[in-house]
């Protein structure tokens, strides 16, 4: 089987590997979680790089692919890791930008760390669309102890789209622990507001990485 390592300092790691096994179920997946140095890896790039490197030190050449489930450290740390250790494959999750031919406002969600990167400076303004960002830094610690209420997400959205102002015809997540609130979302917004992700994207860099088909995990001709 393929061996494939999925790193993360939180649940958006786990919540992303539990995807990529249902959708590619005969890769071997190695979920490796560094939930002690969480605050850490979102504080700044070098603490990110010199914590993951050592949490992936068993796993580097030995692994297929080893993927970042973490956005910041996908902005700040995957063309280091990429140059330093070239034998290996490295992907990440990457904002995904919206593909709707009708350009209606945005709201992203996001937590400081990415909005601090020059990655999401060139995202903002590549889109191409009135946006506007809400930081949620508690967020993915409520939603890894099964904190977040759907009330709560609810009130919370409610309350920025009123005072910005916002019409949002699609939802952002730039961080891979709200791919977990997309039913949330879903329900509070119905089918008229298109939300968006990056696990399906980087499923099929995935795929392309491994030379293999999606869902299949046969291998490409």
């Amino acid at each position: 089987m393929l061996k494939v390592v999925v790193f993360d300092c939180g649940y958006g790691g786990e919540f992303f590997a539990d995807k990529l096994a249902e959708e590619l179920p005969i890769l071997d997946i190695i979920r490796v979680v560094d939930w002690r140095h969480a605050a850490d890896i979102q504080s700044n790039p070098r603490l990110a790089r010199k914590y993951t490197e050592q949490a992936l030190r068993p796993y580097i050449g030995r692994a297929e692919l080893i993927i970042f489930a973490n956005h910041f450290l996908t902005a700040t740390s995957l063309k280091y890791f990429r140059r330093k250790y070239k034998d290996q494959k490295f992907i990440g999750l990457r904002l995904k930008r919206p593909n709707s031919p009708i350009k209606r406002d945005t709201l992203i969600l996001a937590t400081k760390a990415i909005t601090r990167t020059v990655n999401y400076y060139n995202f903002l303004f590549h889109i191409d669309r009135k946006s506007k960002t809400l930081t949620l830094d508690t967020w993915p610690a409520q939603i890894d102890d099964g904190e977040l209420t759907k009330d709560e997400v609810r009130l919370t959205l409610e309350h920025f789209i009123a005072k910005s102002k916002l019409d949002p015809g699609e939802i952002i997540l730039a961080c891979s622990h709200f791919s977990d609130l997309k039913p949330t979302l879903r329900s509070i917004f119905g089918c008229t507001v298109k939300i968006y992700d990056s696990t399906e994207d980087a499923i099929s860099e995935a795929c392309k990485a491994l030379n293999i088909r999606g869902g299949t995990g046969k291998k490409s001709k």
